[in-house]
């Protein structure tokens, strides 16, 4: 047995409905935050939240509160609010975030201004909190399904890594824990900005061949920033980055590829976003992960290509072009 009975997940979006799901299928009281009035007013009438998540039949346990002060007195809470909202709702907890709480960051990017990962952004707004990472391979329509799922839980604690991770499983949710903190968070950003890219390699009709070969050269990227940040290239090579990186380039069903796909066709970025509820996070991510990357000397050509065509530096042709032309090196050299 493990001690915890009571979560609080912050977030009604598709993803953190999704998670609330899973909490009570792992047997634990949840309350679930959400932003819109109307989508836990559906979460509680209707049991379903067409708003992020339609189709999907919600476990009648589930409650939602449009009151973050109702999170209070939770035995851990999982914050799967956008990584450039994160802030501003650790900000808004305030009490709620009471010493020795775990929270489980579940969203993933890099903050724009600050280039920090989210354990960064808790620590500057609650350091009196537990830091937990749980990144991996998921797309939330599954896991509210309860179809098979594998995750990374990161947490520095070995104890308290194992505890959490009994607490979340279910038959068909496993969490897979390790220490590294920063390796974890660095797999899910990047990747965010990676599927973009590989969203316009499809676009573009430019085939398997090349999209095999930007995955590749992609994770390379991904792990020298997570190891130039202090995370380990194992972790990266675990779910949280392969695997996650394998799921969102792969398949339209992510928000980031599909954003990369409008940009292939020819379509303008504010086409590809308009209309869309749900945030694609590499959007925001790629200007941040090129500033990061830049400032610990890391090159990441493709992040960078991604970041100056979604700023309009670049047009897609050019940064493909700059991509090809690149000098021929051995694959092993950073």
């Amino acid at each position: 047995m493990n001690g915890f009975s009571r979560a609080g997940v912050i977030g009604a979006g598709a993803w953190g409905t999704a998670l609330a799901q899973v909490c009570l299928r792992a047997g634990l009281d949840t309350l679930l935050w959400a932003r819109e009035p109307e989508a836990a007013a559906a979460i509680n009438t209707e049991h379903n939240n067409p708003l992020f998540l339609p189709g999907v039949d919600l476990d009648p346990r589930l409650a939602a509160t449009t009151d973050l002060a109702d999170l209070a007195g939770r035995d851990v809470l999982l914050a799967v609010a956008p990584a450039q909202h994160l802030r501003a709702t650790l900000i808004a907890l305030g009490p709620a975030l009471r010493p020795g709480l775990p929270v489980v960051l579940c969203a993933k990017g890099v903050e724009q201004g600050s280039l920090k990962l989210m354990t960064e952004v808790l620590a500057d707004t609650a350091p009196q909190t537990i830091p937990v990472v749980l990144s991996g391979p998921s797309f939330a329509g599954e896991v509210a399904r309860g179809l098979p799922t594998a995750v990374t839980l990161a947490c520095a604690d070995p104890e308290l890594g194992r505890e959490l991770a009994q607490a979340l499983a279910t038959p068909t949710f496993r969490p897979y824990w390790t220490h590294d903190l920063i390796g974890a968070e660095a797999g899910g950003a990047v990747k965010n900005v990676l599927a973009i890219a590989c969203g316009i390699v499809e676009g573009r009709g430019l085939g398997r061949s090349a999209h095999a070969a930007l995955v590749t050269r992609g994770f390379a990227e991904m792990t020298r920033l997570a190891v130039a940040l202090g995370g380990e290239a194992q972790t990266v090579a675990g779910l949280c980055g392969l695997g996650d990186l394998v799921l969102t380039c792969s398949s339209p069903q992510s928000r980031n590829m599909t954003v990369g796909l409008a940009l292939g066709r020819g379509e303008s970025l504010q086409a590809a976003l308009a209309g869309k509820l749900s945030v694609a996070e590499g959007v925001a991510s790629a200007p941040a992960v090129r500033a990061l990357a830049r400032k610990l000397g890391v090159e990441t050509p493709i992040c960078e290509a991604v970041a100056a065509v979604l700023a309009g530096e670049r047009d897609l042709d050019e940064a493909i072009g700059g991509l090809l032309a690149r000098p021929l090196r051995s694959e092993r050299e950073h």
